[in-house]
C-alpha cells in the first residue's frame, strides 16, 4: 500500500460512449495529477470527438518515415514491394506480429447497483487484443467487463469468431481468451514477449481506435518507467508511460519494438489540457506474472501486497526519535491491516529497512536500473499470492527479521467486485446493501471521489477491515409504503446493529432478522439514529411492497444459500 493517503486513479463506470477518467491528487503530486484517465474501449457506433485533428500512422509496417503508397492484395504497400529482398526482411519482421492483432467486440451487461435486483441495458463495443502462445488472446479486463458475448476478428478477415474467456485479471487490467474454431489459428504466429524496455526506446501501439475500421499505428517513445496507479483495478503496479497516442478502441492493443517484439498491452492515456499524447502501456513483467499466475494456479489469484500504510523517514529528527543509527534507512509503518498475514509480526512504529534482502531508502523506494529507483511495492507485485518473503525491522533499535507471506488486499470497501451480481436484502421496503467502489459510482456517479458524502468517503480512503468478512451495510434507501412512514429519507446510512447484535456484514444482517422472534426489529444506525418496525407487519408488508416494485425476490440468490 502506498504511503500516501490517496487511493490513486479510479476507473469508472463505461457508457455506450468513450469514458473518461480522473485521477485523485496525491499530496505531494503536481497538479497535472488531476487530469483526467481514459481507459474504456470504443463505443460499437462511435461519431468523431471534439478533439483537435491528427494524423494517423495506418501503415502495415513500422518504418513511419516513408511517404504513403498505395497498399498491394498482400497488405504490403507497394514501395516495400519495390524494395528487394533486403527491404521485405526488414518489413518481415514486423508484419507478422501485426497480422496478429485481433478487434476484440463485446457485449456488456453491467449489474444496476443501486437497483441490484436487476441489470443495466446492454450495450457494446470494440476494442483490441493480440494472439500469444498456447492458442490464447491478451487484451485489456475492462475491454471484456461484465461481459455477455465475446467475439474476435482478424485483420484482414470478414469473419467474427465468439470467443471465452479463460481469466480476468481485475487488479492488472488483463483479460485472457480464447477461440475453439480452427479456423481462427490458421495461418497467425504469436506475439513474442521482450523484456523490459529502456528510457527513449521506440514503440509502436497497434490496435483498432475509433476513428476508422481497419488497423491503427501510432508511433513513440518510452517516456517514463514508474510504479503507477492502474485505474481499473484501483491498484498500483509498475507501467510504462509513452507519447504515443492511445485513443479509445486502442485497449488491450500490443506495443511493439523496432524489431517487432513486444514490449506491452495499452491500457490508458491522460487527458488534462497540459498534457498531449501521454499514453500508458502494461510492461511484460506484469503480463508474465499474469500469465504465470493462470498457468501455476488454473485462475488468476491477483498480486500481493504487504497490508501496511507507511511513512517517509526523510526527516533526521525523526530517524534520530526513532532509534536509527545514521547508516540506517528504512520507511515507518503507520498502521497495519487486521486481516493482512503482515499483522502477526509487524506493529506500528516499526522501521521496515528491507524486502527479500534489497535495502528500502528513506522515500520508501529501492534501485530499480542504472539510475533509477522505483517504489519498493515492486519488488511485492513480483511475488505471487501465498510467497513468503524476509523483511527485516527496526524495533526500539533493535533489528529483527520476519518471514511473511503474502496475500492480496482485503479491503472494507471492495474496490470491483470480479463480475458477481450485487447482494441486497430488502425488509419492509428498507433496501439493505454492501457498499463497494462500483456501487458508490452507481450512486454517486464518476466523481464520486468529490460527490459521495465525507462520512463514506472517510471509511472508503481510511477504514481498515477487523475480519476477512467484514463489509459495510448500509440502508441503500427505502421503497416507500405505508409501514415505513417517517424513514423515507434515510439513504447511504451505515447499520450498525440489528436488535443489539452488530452487524458485521449483510449475510450477518439477513440471518439476525430472519431467525428475530422479538416482536420488535430494531436497527440501529450511524449518529445514533434508530429505526423500529413490528416484526410481524413488516415481514407481511414486504410481500406487497416487491409486488409493487416488480422485485422478484427480497434477497439476492446468494444469500439465500
Amino acid at each position: 500500500m502506498d504511503g500516501s493517503t490517496s487511493k490513486g486513479k479510479r476507473k469508472r463506470g463505461r457508457k455506450n460512449k468513450a469514458a473518461e477518467e480522473h485521477r485523485s491528487p496525491s499530496p505531494d503530486a503536481p497538479a497535472a495529477a488531476a487530469a483526467a484517465v481514459s481507459n474504456s474501449p470504443a463505443p460499437a457506433a462511435a461519431g468523431r470527438r471534439g478533439r483537435k485533428s491528427r494524423r494517423l500512422e495506418a501503415a502495415a509496417d513500422a518504418d513511419a518515415s516513408r511517404p504513403p503508397t498505395k497498399p498491394v492484395a498482400n497488405g504490403v504497400d507497394a514501395a516495400v514491394a519495390e524494395l528487394g529482398p533486403a527491404g521485405w526482411e526488414e518489413v518481415g519482421r514486423v508484419v507478422p506480429s501485426m497480422d496478429a492483432v485481433v478487434k476484440v467486440f463485446c457485449v456488456h451487461t453491467e449489474p444496476n447497483f443501486s437497483l441490484p435486483w436487476q441489470r443495466k441495458r446492454q450495450y457494446s463495443s470494440s476494442s483490441s487484443g493480440f494472439i500469444i502462445g498456447g492458442r490464447r488472446v491478451l487484451t485489456n479486463a475492462h475491454s471484456v467487463e461484465h461481459f455477455t458475448q465475446v467475439k474476435l476478428k482478424k485483420r484482414g478477415s470478414d469473419t467474427k469468431y465468439l470467443a471465452t474467456v479463460l481469466a480476468i485479471g481485475t487488479e492488472c487490467d488483463i483479460a485472457l481468451l480464447t477461440v475453439s474454431d480452427d479456423e481462427f489459428w490458421e495461418g497467425v504466429s504469436p506475439v513474442e514477449f521482450g523484456s523490459l524496455p529502456a528510457l527513449q526506446d521506440a514503440v509502436t501501439v497497434v490496435g483498432y481506435p475509433i476513428g476508422g475500421d481497419t488497423i491503427s499505428v501510432t508511433s513513440g517513445v518510452v517516456s517514463r518507467i514508474e510504479v503507477l496507479s492502474y485505474v481499473h483495478g484501483s491498484t498500483e503496479l509498475l507501467g510504462l508511460q509513452i507519447d504515443a497516442a492511445i485513443n479509445s478502441g486502442n485497449s488491450g492493443g500490443p506495443a511493439f519494438n523496432d524489431r517487432g517484439i513486444c514490449v506491452g498491452i495499452a491500457f490508458q492515456s491522460l487527458k488534462h489540457e497540459d498534457a498531449e499524447n501521454i499514453g500508458y502501456v502494461i510492461p511484460t513483467p506484469v503480463i508474465k506474472h499474469f500469465i504465470q499466475d493462470y498457468e501455476k494456479s488454473g485462475a488468476y489469484t491477483g498480486f500481493p501486497i504487504i497490508g501496511i500504510e507507511w511513512q517517509k523517514m526523510e526527516n533526521p529528527d525523526l530517524r534520530k526519535a526513532m532509534g536509527m543509527k545514521p547508516d540506517q534507512k528504512g520507511v515507518r509503518v503507520r498502521r497495519v491491516e487486521p486481516t493482512a498475514p503482515e499483522s502477526g509480526c509487524l506493529q506500528p512504529s516499526d522501521i521496515i529497512l528491507s524486502f527479500d534482502g534489497i535495502d528500502i531508502a528513506n522515500d520508501g523506494t529501492v534501485p530499480f536500473r542504472h539510475g533509477e529507483r522505483i517504489g519498493f511495492s515492486y519488488l511485492v507485485s513480483q511475488k505471487y499470492t501465498g510467497d513468503k518473503a524476509a523483511i527485516k525491522v527496526l524495533r526500539n533499535s533493535k533489528v529483527h527479521e520476519f518471514k511473511i507471506k503474502l496475500a492480496t488486499h482485503k479491503r472494507l470497501i471492495a474496490a470491483h467486485v470480479k463480475g458477481r451480481p450485487p447482494s441486497y436484502y430488502i425488509v419492509a421496503g428498507f433496501v439493505f446493501a454492501a457498499v463497494s467502489v462500483p456501487y458508490l459510482r452507481s450512486e454517486y456517479g464518476k466523481d464520486y471521489e468529490y460527490d459521495a458524502p465525507v462520512k463514506l468517503l472517510v471509511k472508503h480512503l481510511h477504514s481498515m477491515a477487523q475480519s476477512p468478512d467484514e463489509q459495510l451495510v448500509v440502508v441503500s434507501q427505502v421503497l416507500v409504503a405505508d409501514i415505513n412512514i417517517g424513514y423515507e429519507d434515510i439513504v447511504n446510512t451505515q447499520v450498525l446493529a440489528v436488535n443489539g447484535h452488530p452487524v458485521k456484514n449483510l449475510r450477518d444482517l439477513v440471518t439476525t432478522v430472519e431467525n428475530c422472534k422479538d416482536e420488535f426489529l430494531k436497527f440501529d444506525l450511524e449518529y445514533d439514529q434508530i429505526v423500529v418496525l413490528e416484526r410481524k407487519t413488516a415481514k407481511a408488508a414486504t410481500k406487497d411492497i416487491l409486488t409493487t416494485h416488480c422485485i422478484p425476490s427480497a434477497m439476492s440468490d446468494d444469500l439465500k444459500a
